[in-house]
């Protein structure tokens, strides 16, 4: 025990170290951090964030990965910086983002591309393909706040990334540089700020169809009008760490970076689905269980889970006369002549029931059903078919709208529901007033 403690005073010493904040006001230490997201929903439905790196600092648009192990950019692709270093092998660096590898480069010392290095593996999770990449560091600029409005910008003077090949961007939303992971890792975007800058390893993710947010640190946290969410407002469950990664490339040995919960039951308009509950857990090889991802644009169910959920729900809906349609790809269960309530299609509720029958996370309308046009709505979920790594993976159409807060340091997360349901929507953070 005394060892574990002692490893774990070294980590955070080291992150402490290299990690290092510079304040554009030395005495100005941010209470949080603000990211402006916005939905390609023309195309990929990715959500985009846009960092500045760099010196000179250059606005790079990148993929939001909850899961994500780190930030990876193209540095083949017009890298320029003063302040760009690579990660030479066994420093804390590379201890930090658990690179035990080094390597040379055969060409004349650039961005991606020098001599002594440790790498790690970045991943674009969109298309499944993973390369290797340089471990490096460099400035990044953010804005702070206070959970309520934007405030000024603050630099981290040596921010661990990994510079990746320009291939790796195939299947990403035009004009992006990368991906940003916000991650279970040492070196994604969450643990790294909260140690520049000694806040809590907290934060929360707002997605819209439009316009969304990522907040770095504790709440509380406001949206228009006047709306806000602090520890009393939020459901929470705990996070559960699968003991296999999942990434498209990865080490024996090495955990999963993504965000799972423990569903227990699900019920549709109030039924219990009858489902084969085994599909729940994960097991030892890394296999089952539910996750929540950015990167996934629906829910994506096991075949036996989705054929359970849809006919429970299509039974659900005859029972209330609900007409349905054909099919419109990807999308099996359509519907017509829906009315509207302030939650969304007036269609059956989908509950998750999580650690016990209190906590509940409820998919409404507004997350169940995807409007194919003025007239049409489809069940918003996928079958991901029989082999699927994990049971359940809740996509981003059904996070819109709903505050989720992941607590790193107690391995929890918190949920909000709906949040027309509280007349405001995750486009509604004040970014036209600063703190």
């Amino acid at each position: 025990m005394a060892n574990s403690n002692f490893q774990h005073f070294i980590t955070i010493l080291l992150l402490f170290f290299f990690i290092s904040p510079t304040f554009s006001q030395q005495s100005f230490r941010p209470k949080a951090l603000v990211l402006p997201i916005t939905k390609d929903g023309a195309t990929t439905n990715q959500y985009k964030a846009q960092i500045n790196q760099r010196t000179p600092l250059v606005p790079l648009n990148v993929i939001v990965d909850l899961g994500g192990q780190f930030l990876w950019v193209d540095c083949e692709n017009k890298y320029i910086s003063s302040t760009y270093r690579p990660a030479r092998c066994r420093s804390a660096q590379c201890s930090l983002a658990n690179s035990d590898g080094c390597g040379d480069c055969f060409s004349s010392p650039k961005p991606g591309c020098n001599n002594n290095t440790c790498g790690v593996t970045p991943d674009n999770s969109i298309t499944h393909t993973a390369t290797s990449g340089e471990l490096a560091e460099d400035v990044l600029s953010i804005q702070s706040s206070n959970g309520f409005n934007p405030g000024q910008n603050v630099v981290v003077s040596r921010f661990l990334f990994s510079c990746a090949p320009t291939f790796l961007l195939k299947g990403l939303a035009t004009g992006a540089s990368g991906m940003a992971g916000l991650g279970r890792t040492k070196i994604a975007l969450p643990s790294q700020l909260a140690s520049a800058f000694s806040f809590a390893r907290k934060f929360a993710i707002c997605l819209s169809s439009s316009k969304g947010v990522v907040l770095f640190g504790d709440g509380p946290y406001g949206f228009l009008p006047n709306v806000v969410f602090d520890s009393d407002s939020l459901t929470y469950t705990p996070l559960l760490i699968n003991p296999v990664s999942t990434a498209s490339a990865f080490s024996q040995g090495q955990p999963s970076a993504e965000y799972f919960i423990g569903v227990k039951t699900i019920k549709i308009d109030e039924k219990v689905v009858s489902l084969n509950t085994s599909l729940l857990s994960i097991d030892n090889n890394g296999v089952g269980g539910t996750k929540i991802s950015t990167v996934d644009p629906y829910t994506v169910l096991e075949a036996s889970i989705y054929k359970a959920v849809t006919d429970a729900f299509v039974k659900a809906s005859a029972a209330r006369n609900i007409k349905r349609v054909g099919s419109v790809a990807p999308f099996e269960f359509c519907y017509t002549n829906l009315t509207g309530t302030r939650l969304g299609a007036a269609v059956p509720t989908i509950e998750l029931f999580l650690q016990n029958e209190n906590v509940v996370w409820r998919i409404f309308g507004a997350n169940s059903m995807v409007s194919i046009n003025d007239e049409v709505l489809c069940l918003g979920f996928v079958n991901g078919g029989k082999n699927t790594r994990t049971s359940i993976v809740i996509g981003g159409y059904q996070l819109e709208n709903n505050l989720l807060q992941f607590d790193l340091a107690a391995s929890k997360l918190g949920f909000s529901s709906l949040l027309f349901g509280r007349q405001t929507t995750c486009s509604n953070f004040n970014f036209t007033s600063t703190a």
